[in-house]
């Protein structure tokens, strides 16, 4: 015996027509076959299949809600209904979607798509769904709004990496060493700053850019090779929440930049006092070659200002030569960008005479004399010169055009000279003590 047991609107549709719901009587098609031993026909199967019940579960931001009167054959239109009503929704403010085993309800066939085709129900399981919200609105007010331009997607983030290596501030192939480098960048965020950072004070975008045209500077890059210098860190000094910085400026000094554990880390001062803009690249430059410098030395005695001396010569020949080979970017110089042209105008006669000055007036202030530093200084110039002198035609100048060999012999000189000046060092401290 069975019993099909008809209980609202949507259970009367598949007998439509054969018993309208207007004359009330009860379909023959059951009666005939009640106390039947015969069996179902396969399209009363069918159609008790369609109407058999289903426990579905609704997850919606993090709740759980208990979907009644879902049948099996329940269209993804009439779902949708169900779960708006449920949730207190309005079709015509929200878009809903509704996902189940990861595929979207009606997104393919439609509204009249059964909503959950040949599904097999296990005891104790229920079907469970998710329901995806859109208010309308929101979606206006996003699709309207302008996007974030200190945002990049991936493909414009692909794009920029790109024109990066085509091109960079300094020309084509003009990154940094493949072995001795600066590893990593990293600047200051506009938190960093406090109440003081304005609409003027220029993004940490920009710093990071600043950062990465000193490591690539071809000067520095010389410096960084001829040295074999790797430093993990090349970052930006906080400008403002700095205590060292601001222990310096109690003492009537001015601290530009630091060296942290000879090379693991080097910080430099790049924007100016009022965070409006940054210091002039030069100077920048300067910076990095003076905290360079304190990867052999820490204290500012005579050796530590022999060796950046050398380093300077050296970053000013680099942009000379570049520039009597004529290697231009857009028209100028790498020593017109790096701010340097007229220092490297008259070659090394004015590299010599500019950083002989330089090394005096600053070396001056740690009471240092120039007596103890010239000479090794004119002596790596001298080098420099004749290493120019011996490059072949065709080829860039300030290479090395006796190979190996012959970078090892100009490491050799300059260490010379760097103990004949800590020689010469000792000796003026050994004839103030007879002095004194």
């Amino acid at each position: 015996r069975w019993v099909i047991s008809l209980r609202n609107e949507a259970s009367w549709r598949w007998l439509a027509g054969i018993c309208p719901r207007e004359t009330g009587d009860t379909p023959p098609l059951f009666t005939n076959r009640t106390n039947s031993s015969e069996p179902v026909p396969k399209f009363l199967r069918r159609q008790k299949a369609k109407m058999e019940r289903l426990e579905v579960k609704l997850a919606f931001k993090g709740r759980s809600i208990k979907l009644s009167d879902i049948m099996s054959s329940t269209t993804a239109g009439e779902l949708q209904e169900r779960v708006l009503l449920e949730l207190g929704l309005s079709g015509e403010s929200v878009t809903l979607k509704i996902l189940h085993k990861g595929r979207v309800i009606g997104g393919q066939s439609g509204p009249d798509e059964v909503a959950f085709p040949g599904a097999v129900v296990a005891k104790g399981k229920p079907v469970k769904i998710v329901a995806m919200v859109s208010d309308h609105s929101e979606v206006r007010d996003l699709n309207s709004g302008r996007s974030d331009p200190l945002l990049r997607g991936f493909e414009e983030e692909k794009k920029r990496e790109q024109q990066q290596e085509k091109a960079s501030y300094w020309g084509p192939n003009s990154g940094q060493d493949r072995h001795f480098k600066f590893v990593r960048f990293e600047e200051c965020s506009r938190q960093s700053f406090g109440h003081r950072a304005g609409s003027k004070t220029p993004h940490a975008f920009r710093a990071a850019e600043v950062l990465e045209r000193l490591a690539t500077d071809p000067g520095i890059v010389a410096i960084m090779k001829e040295r074999e210098l790797v430093v993990n860190t090349l970052g930006e000094m906080d400008p403002i929440d700095d205590r060292l910085m601001q222990k310096k400026a109690e003492e009537g000094a001015c601290l530009l930049g630091y060296n942290t554990n000879h090379g693991l880390r080097i910080d430099v001062k790049l924007r100016t006092d009022d965070l409006e803009g940054f210091l002039p690249y030069e100077s920048l430059a300067a910076t990095v070659i003076h905290e360079l410098s304190h990867n052999w030395v820490g204290d500012h005695n005579a050796l530590f200002w022999t060796n950046y001396g050398q380093m300077r010569a050296e970053y000013f020949h680099r942009h000379a030569t570049l520039a009597s080979s004529g290697y231009y970017v857009n028209g100028r110089t790498t020593a017109d960008l790096a701010g340097v042209a007229d220092i490297c105008c008259d070659g090394m006669t004015s590299i010599a005479k500019y950083v002989l000055a330089e090394v005096k007036q600053e070396a001056a202030q740690h009471g240092v004399p120039l007596e103890l530093v010239g000479p090794a200084v004119l002596q790596r110039c001298r080098e420099l010169t004749s290493q120019s002198a011996g490059t072949e035609n065709g080829r860039k100048l300030g290479g090395d055009a006796s190979g190996e060999g012959g970078a090892r012999d100009m490491r050799d000189t300059r260490g010379l000279a760097l103990a004949a000046a800590e020689r010469r060092m000792k000796e003026e401290k050994e004839k103030q003590r007879k002095k004194s």
